[in-house]
């Protein structure tokens, strides 16, 4: 199994690929990770078309038979969640016009997962991503590492 996590964002959107099963050891193997980033002056609109066509290659690059991704949290500000939901939307249409399985989980519950705790800062998530796939160090940035805690939540709790 193949899975694509994504940490979706208008700024910048975080994403692992692990390769799991099939004899792989542990929780599986890194196969890649980074982020995807916006210039600040480009339009929303444009942001949207650039993550979704950066999502569609990702996944035709790795063919992977899951997406998994962070539910959108409620942020003081209103604005940021609507514009997290529509970063969201955009990964969702790509996931299911490729005919992915999708899973969607809240931030406390990848942190839960990867960690043990539902509260766990960024660098505890990272640390433990690098620990279960036995990196040599986190993925960098926290983004990335984000990516990949999200598809570890779905092999884990597949």
């Amino acid at each position: 199994m193949r899975v694509l996590g994504v940490d979706p964002g208008t700024a910048v959107t975080g994403y692992g690929v692990i390769e799991a099963g099939n004899g792989t050891p542990g929780m599986g193997r890194l196969v890649e990770c980074g982020v995807i980033t916006f210039g600040r002056r480009i339009s929303l609109p444009q942001r949207l078309h650039e993550l979704h066509d950066g999502i569609l290659e990702l996944i035709e690059r790795h063919h992977p038979t899951a997406l998994a991704l962070e539910n959108a949290f409620y942020h003081k500000n209103v604005r940021t969640t609507l514009v997290l939901g529509h970063a969201r939307g955009v990964v969702l249409l790509a996931a299911q016009q490729r005919s992915l399985a999708i899973a969607e989980y809240s931030p406390a519950t990848i942190k839960k997962t990867v960690v043990g705790a539902g509260g766990a800062p960024k660098g505890q998530v990272a640390a433990m991503v690098a620990r279960l796939l036995r990196l040599r160090q986190a993925p960098k940035p926290a983004d990335a590492a984000d990516g990949v805690a999200v598809a570890l939540t779905y092999i884990i709790r597949s």
